[in-house]
This record gives C-alpha cells, sequence and structure tokens, in this order.
C-alpha cells in the first residue's frame, strides 16, 4: 500500500531524525608542505602516502588548499617520471568549476509582525540553511501540530497551505535523533507549507553554510536560537505572522584533476588505457564521517585514497621503465569521488582522449590494507577476458594475491563513471576497516608492502590488456555499461541504500539540481522493466517533484515493496511517463 503524505509523516520524520554564484579564489599565501621534510628515508608507495596524509594537507577536500597541494606533488611526480602534460592547455591539470558550499548574500532579514514585531540579527539569532529557496514570503506562523492520529493529505495541504511551519530543532525525547530539517523541509513544501523556522535552543551554533550544496528547496527554510526561538514559540502560538528574506549564494572553487599520458610507440593506433585513482577526502569531516563528534578534526584518508593514489604513480613509474606498450596509457588522478564521482564524471563528459577509443579502465581504490593476501577485483563480469587477464597477470608477479572476483561493473567509485559509457572496468579494493571515514585513517596503519603487490598485479594486467605491439582486444560482456539495462552483481553487492525497496537506478551524484541523473539501469528491475533508461532525469516521483538526488530518496523511503509509482522522467528534453512497480531490497 502506498505511502501517504501528511502532517504525520513531517512529525514521524522530526522523530526520526537567484543571485549569481560566488567564485572563491585560491589561497595564494598559504604556501604548501615541503615533500622532502615529511616523507624523509621514506620510498615506493608508502612515501606518496606519507606525504598526501600529512595533517598539513587538511584532508584534502575538494576545491580546498590542501588539495591543490596534493594535486601539485602529483604532478611533480608525473613530470620527475618523464611523462607527458595531458590536461588543459598542455598542463598537468583538466580543471572546472564545482559548487563545494554556500553562502549568505545581501539582504537576508527576518522579523515578526503584529504585536511582537521584532527584527532579528542574522548571524546571531537566526540564519537560512544553505538549502534554503532564496525568495521573500510573509505569512501565518503555524507549530507542528501535537495530535497523534495522521489526517490525509487533503487535509495536510489545508491545515500547511500557505503557512510558515514552525518545528523544534531537538529531538523530542533522548532516544530519538535529532530532526533533518532538509528533509522536513522537502516534506513542508510538498504539502504546501510557504516557509519552514526550525527553533534552537539555548545559544548553540547556528547550522555553517560553507560545505551546503545541495539544491535549493522550493521554500525558505531558517534556523533561530536563543531568546529569538522563544519570542517565535509565542508568535506562533498566537497565530502572528513572519516576514522572511532569504539569500543564498552557491560558492564555487577550481576542482582538478591530475592526468599524465605514457605515449604508445603505434601513433595510428588510437587506442587508450586509462588508469585512475581519487586523490581527495573528507577534509575536516562533516558530511561522510562516520567519526562522531569529530567535526573540524582532520580527516586524513591514507587508506582512502592516498594509497590507490601512491600505488597509481609507482604504477606509472614501473610502466615508463619499460618496454614500452604499443597503446596510450592515461594516468589519472581524480578529485570530487568523494562528494560524488565529479572528477570522474567531468571526465567522461569532457575526455581528453576519445572515450569511443579508450579500451579500458582500472581504478585503484583504497588498497593499502592487503590482510592475509586478500584483493578484491570489481567489475571481472565487464569483459569476457577479465578473468583470464587477471589469472595470468597474478601468476606473473613475484608474490601471487588471493584475488576475489566481483563481476560488478557498478560501485562507489570512479569506475562507475567509464562503465556507464559501456568501457570496460576493473576496481581494486583490499577491503574496508575500522578507521573507514574516520580520523584515525592515517599512514601508520597502511601496508606497504601489500601496495606493492597491488602495484606489481597492477603493471602485469597493463602488459596483458596492452601488448608491444598491435591493438588491444577485449569484448565487452553484452549489455555491460550499456545504460539500457546493466547486470547486476552475482557474487556480491555494493552498500545498500538503507531503505526497504529499490527502482534499480544508479544515481549521477554529479548533478546538482533540475532532476535526478541516471548514470544507468540495472538489468531486470523495476526501472528497466518500466522502460526508464541511463541517460534519463527523474523530475517526478508519484507525489513529489524531484529536484535532486536528496528529494529523490526522501520519496523513495516512503513507499513499500509492491508500490506501483508513477515517475516522470525527461529525456532529450521530452517528459515522458512511466510506472514502476518498485521491489523490495535497498537501491
Amino acid at each position: 500500500m502506498s505511502c501517504r503524505l501528511t502532517v504525520g509523516t513531517v512529525l514521524l520524520v522530526l522523530a526520526a531524525s537567484a543571485a549569481p554564484p560566488r567564485v572563491v579564489a585560491q589561497q595564494s599565501a598559504w604556501r604548501c608542505p615541503d615533500p622532502a621534510s615529511l616523507i624523509g628515508d621514506l620510498r615506493g608507495p608508502l612515501a606518496h602516502v606519507r606525504y598526501l596524509a600529512d595533517d598539513l594537507l587538511e584532508g584534502r577536500a575538494v576545491g580546498t588548499r590542501g588539495e591543490r597541494c596534493a594535486g601539485e606533488y602529483i604532478a611533480a611526480q608525473f613530470r620527475a617520471l618523464g611523462l607527458r602534460p595531458a590536461g588543459d592547455g598542455g598542463t598537468w591539470f583538466q580543471a572546472w568549476m564545482v559548487r563545494t558550499g554556500s553562502a549568505a548574500g545581501a539582504g537576508n532579514a527576518f522579523a515578526l509582525t503584529g504585536a511582537d514585531g521584532s527584527h532579528f540579527a542574522l548571524g546571531e539569532d537566526w540564519i537560512p540553511y544553505g538549502f534554503s529557496a532564496s525568495t521573500r514570503t510573509r505569512a501565518e506562523l503555524m507549530d507542528a501540530p501535537g495530535e497523534t492520529g495522521e489526517p490525509d493529505a487533503g487535509a495536510a495541504h489545508s491545515q500547511l497551505e500557505g503557512r510558515v511551519l514552525v518545528i523544534e530543532g531537538t529531538a523530542p525525547h533522548p532516544h530519538a535523533a535529532t530532526p533533518d530539517a532538509h528533509r522536513v523541509g522537502s516534506s513542508a513544501a510538498s504539502m504546501g507549507a510557504a516557509a519552514l523556522i526550525v527553533l534552537l535552543d539555548g545559544s548553540g551554533p547556528l547550522p555553517a553554510l560553507e560545505a551546503e550544496r545541495r539544491a535549493p528547496l522550493a521554500i525558505p527554510v531558517i534556523a533561530v536560537r536563543g531568546a529569538a526561538a522563544d519570542r517565535v514559540r509565542a508568535a506562533a502560538a498566537s497565530g502572528s505572522s513572519a516576514t522572511i528574506v532569504t539569500v543564498i549564494e552557491p560558492v564555487r572553487r577550481e576542482a582538478r584533476n591530475v592526468t599524465a599520458l605514457l605515449p604508445g610507440s603505434d601513433p595510428h593506433g588510437g587506442q587508450v588505457l586509462v588508469i585512475g585513482a581519487h586523490y581527495d577526502h573528507l577534509g575536516f569531516g562533516g558530511a561522510g564521517s562516520l567519526s562522531p563528534n569529530a567535526v573540524g578534526e582532520v580527516h586524513n584518508g591514507a587508506d582512502d585514497n592516498a594509497s590507490g593514489t601512491a600505488v597509481l604513480i609507482e604504477a606509472a613509474r614501473e610502466l615508463v621503465a619499460g618496454p614500452q606498450p604499443a597503446q596510450n596509457v592515461l594516468f589519472i588522478a581524480f578529485t570530487g569521488e568523494e562528494r560524488g564521482l565529479w572528477g570522474s564524471a567531468h571526465y567522461v563528459e569532457s575526455p581528453l582522449l576519445p572515450l569511443a577509443g579508450t579500451i579500458a579502465m582500472l581504478n585503484l581504490d583504497m588498497v593499502g590494507r592487503v590482510v592475509d593476501d586478500a584483493l578484491t577485483v570489481f567489475g571481472t563480469g565487464t569483459a569476457e577476458e577479465w578473468t583470464g587477464v587477471l589469472d595470468r597477470a597474478n601468476a606473473a608477479t613475484v608474490s601471487p594475491l588471493a584475488l576475489r572476483y566481483n563481476s560488478d561493473g557498478f560501485g562507489a567509485s570512479d569506475h562507475s563513471s567509464f562503465y556507464a559509457q559501456g568501457i570496460p572496468v576493473l576496481h581494486f579494493f583490499s577491503n574496508t576497516h575500522p578507521e573507514y571515514h574516520r580520523v584515525e585513517d592515517d599512514w601508520e596503519l597502511v601496508n606497504a608492502e601489500g601496495m606493492s603487490r597491488v602495484t606489481d598485479l597492477l603493471v602485469s594486467v597493463v602488459r596483458e590488456v596492452i601488448p608491444t605491439a598491435d591493438l588491444a582486444s577485449l569484448t565487452p560482456v553484452e549489455g555491460a555499461g550499456n545504460p539500457h539495462g546493466v547486470a547486476g552483481p552475482t557474487d556480491g553487492s555494493p552498500a545498500r541504500s538503507g531503505f526497504q525497496v529499490r527502482l534499480g537506478t544508479i544515481p549521477d551524484y554529479s548533478r546538482e539540481s533540475g532532476g535526478m541523473g541516471i548514470t544507468g539501469v540495472r538489468e531486470g528491475s523495476p526501472a528497466a522493466q518500466a522502460g526508464i533508461k541511463g541517460g534519463d532525469i527523474i523530475v517526478r516521483f508519484g507525489t513529489h517533484d524531484i529536484e535532486d538526488v536528496y528529494g529523490y530518496m526522501y520519496a523513495l523511503s516512503e513507499h513499500e515493496p509492491g508500490d506501483e509509482v508513477e515517475i516522470v522522467v525527461l529525456r532529450d528534453g521530452e517528459r515522458m511517463v512511466f510506472t514502476a512497480v518498485l521491489a523490495a531490497g535497498g537501491g
């Protein structure tokens, strides 16, 4: 049975849970740490991890000075190896602007009307959330209903339509979760509310805007604290009105993939093998961190993914030493992976070398914790030859690893962007661990010998795929990477969404707004059966208009297995309507 959107739904959420962009210049006065001072006598992949995962690089969050220093270090390593720069204008970098956060623009204002008539100070008494709409609103205040019953959707709309919903921002009891203002705001907007005010107790911090990059909701959403919150409570109880003016500006910074080319001996072959690893991490925590109460602490990301970047550099060293492959090898250190595969998504949208000539993409993410010789390789089902290639390559190394194969070509790393383009992929992974996405993921914990063995395996795979003469030969599995329907995992599964239902789409996390883009659709899934394809953009799911992936997740979470949902997508600019029957299981 389909769930209905009600005021009660908003209460359950509480218990459970257009200015031009501002471009921020890089901080030129800050000096990157000297590599020699950190690395000392270390050699091989451990030396790179030691530098990239130092506190001084501040966690390498995309668009930050620490990430910029990491990029400069990687480029210097490529230069020293004699590789050719493959980036923009003959540089080592493929650069573009990304939204890294939000800022309060000029003109924000909040005041009560009527007898109180209080005007509140921005940044002291209140602040808009970074996902707030930028608009002017004057409407009656309304407390969140306290009834235990849940009125139907029509009643919810009649109560909230045109009003400012006022909610408490603290958990209603000690065992409840803190309310999620974004989710409540999304629900309130869909029920016709004019705005949402979240009341915070005491004089604690107001919400930070610096890292907020979610698309604006349809209504203003603001936080009010302390004595100002007390006045708003009283005003809502008496049915007073408020005037809210919100101005939110997106903050944009430059992001850079680091790119280098090892030319092949056959200039007419026109093929390229891409080897990639992301070098960004979580900065000072926040979204994505699994360290409780660690916002503001450096997350160094030694395994995730200084380790993969280190192996990328060392594999380049081995391949440069010869023999020269017949076809080109392109090394890419991606940024923005932690934000949603930004770097690889940008590359496939604006490739430096034609995707039509790309033989395969080999991805390295978290290869620094090899234990008991074990290494998992994802993507073995994306080309018919992969299992044989890996078996031979592993046997040819001095110290073979115990390889575990997983056929799925999609996953939470940069190879997914290439697989969605029909390109065979392999993803090397030494497994997760207790320090994953925590402040404790430091360089002292990585396995240097294991990284060297992964380097040997990777180089051996390249030698198998690209001969020293003639063209490479890989046969993509039928339907592999085909956005119209791709095979799902047969011997494992990527991380689950946590929902009880699934549609079977692979979201495009690099899309900021205007709907949820779909990178691919799993074969046999409800989406595939309904006729939805990769490249479609979901703009409506059931009763919800969808602006981004967050709105899609909220809408999906309200359903049960067997629900029939009408889905509206944009396909090549044309609106198309499909009906899907949701299946059990997250994803």
